[in-house]
């Protein structure tokens, strides 16, 4: 069937750059883009009128945790100053003997969990992602059970996704005095590979395409030499993209340096990982970043040299008092910079707002940042992070990924009157402001209602699961403490 869209304005693509056309038409024809312009002579089967709406490629969350969140409620404005900032630290590293209780994400590949907790974290987060207009994800790692709850509701609602178990030598936990311990077990990491691989096999390419593997060795400091050379001779094997946090942490950071004598990325450069396809999670604790005080630092060259990708998370860094050093000069090493959601809001018009206003103050210049650059990261970065040309863009031969966003703000003033869509958009959207989407030509949300998702229900479920999670603290909590202690309230508490 062919499907004409017609608004009266669309990111367009052309010369390996969005463009703008007002009063133009989309056409699609099943799953591909067949005739973007301002007008089609052809016949079609079917009219979308989009009058005062923007028309847009669907946009790429590189960086996506699965799951509702719930314990990062306990680290709203407090936490330890012994973390520097690392949000993971305070709410997934469980006393010595315990675990993390009520979240499947913390278990390891084959532990038992509730199937209806695995369930309710997937619907979660993709119908959020499939709302706010994100049409293909990446999710960073989560183990075995997850990425299948993942796949599962990615049929369903009808994105697309990254996805594949990811691995590690071992994690952290918590002292009796509450102090970090690292715990180590170099063949867990290799099994881990061998449990993604065999995930990938039998997954890549799933529902006609929509699902793809990626190989995710979860963070630099956490993975030996051995596990990160063997992920990139599979990657080259397999030609699969790669993920990985690295250079997002002041303690991974000085670890990696203490072990290998290298930087993160002067380790993975070494082990030849560096590329286009390599998705560095954050990649803001560079050696060039002057907080770290490190000299004759080459990471930003490194990078730039070999075009890898970033996985900028504006809004999550940014609630940790952490910020990207900085946008300007990370574009003019030549690094690849996307947008990830990574915890919440997973609200990609937000933060592209984040982005630009940080990459604005951090640069010192309001020509850093603009609008259009985080728009082209949201959506074109993306795409260049896991190797495609037929996503992230509105040109013929690509995929039909396109979301349309109410100019209106949904019946208020919020955007005032709109000269450009696209800084309209980056300066006074918000994520639901996209009222349709359409993934592989099929539409997956019409105005702002995804077939199958109930949107109180599924609120009133993590509102449950999210009491059960802060009422166990005690019993998982390095210190032993409550949510209150943990977290107090804003304000006094009453009754």
């Amino acid at each position: 069937m062919r499907t004409l869209i017609s608004a009266t304005w669309i990111v367009g693509h052309e010369n390996g750059r969005h463009r703008l056309i007002r009063d133009g038409v989309v056409v699609y024809e099943g799953n591909t883009i067949v005739h973007v312009g301002k007008s089609f002579e052809g016949q079609v089967d079917k009219t979308i009128d989009a009058k005062g709406k923007l028309v847009a490629p669907g946009f790429i969350d590189t960086h996506v945790h699965t799951g509702h969140r719930a314990t990062h409620r306990l680290i709203t404005d407090t936490g330890r100053p012994m973390y520097y900032g690392q949000p993971f630290l305070e709410i997934s590293v469980p006393k010595e003997g315990a675990v993390v209780k009520g979240d499947p994400r913390y278990l390891k590949h084959g532990d038992a969990g509730s199937e209806a907790a695995f369930a309710l974290n997937a619907t979660f987060t993709v119908a959020e992602l499939l709302r706010a207009g994100v049409t293909t994800f990446v999710e960073f790692g989560s183990q075995l059970r997850v990425q299948d709850s993942l796949l599962a509701e990615v049929k369903r609602l009808g994105t697309r996704a990254y996805l594949a178990p990811g691995y590690d030598c071992g994690r952290w936990v918590g002292d009796d005095k509450g102090r970090l311990k690292r715990v180590r077990n170099n063949q867990l990491g290799l099994d881990g590979l061998t449990t993604a691989l065999d995930w990938i096999e039998k997954n890549d390419g799933a529902l006609g395409g929509r699902v793809r593997g990626i190989l995710v060795p979860r963070e630099v400091e956490t993975s030996s030499v051995e596990l990160l050379r063997r992920t990139r001779e599979a990657a080259d094997a397999n030609k699969l993209p790669m993920a990985t946090h690295a250079a997002y942490s002041v303690l991974e950071f000085h670890d990696v340096v203490a072990e290998h004598m290298m930087t993160p990325i002067e380790l993975l450069d070494d082990l030849g990982m560096l590329r286009p396809t390599m998705n560095i999670g954050h990649g803001n604790f560079i050696a060039d970043n002057p907080n770290l005080n490190y000299s004759k630092a080459r990471d930003l060259e490194l990078m730039g040299q070999a075009g890898v990708s970033i996985s900028h998370c504006p809004i999550n860094i940014i609630r940790r008092a952490r910020v990207l050093d900085n946008w300007k000069c990370y574009q003019e090493a030549g690094i690849n910079i996307s947008i990830g959601s990574d915890t919440y809001p997973r609200d990609m018009i937000m933060n592209m707002r984040i982005a630009s206003y940080m990459g604005k103050v951090m640069g010192h210049t309001y020509f850093a940042a603009t609008a259009g650059e985080v728009f082209e990261a949201a959506t074109l970065g993306g795409a260049i992070s896991v190797g495609r040309d037929d996503l992230g863009r509105l040109a013929p031969g690509a995929l039909a990924d396109i979301v349309i966003i109410d100019l209106s703000g949904g019946n208020t003033l919020r955007y005032g009157p709109v000269r450009d869509p696209v800084r309209g958009v980056v300066e006074c959207g918000i994520g639901d402001d996209v009222e349709t989407v359409i993934v592989d030509g099929n539409i997956c949300m019409e105005n702002r209602v995804i077939p199958g998702v109930d949107f109180r229900a599924l609120r009133d479920q993590a509102q449950i699961a999210g009491e059960a999670i802060w009422a166990t603290l005690p019993e998982w909590d390095p210190l032993e403490r409550t949510a209150e202690e943990a977290c107090p309230y804003c304000y006094p508490d009453i009754g």
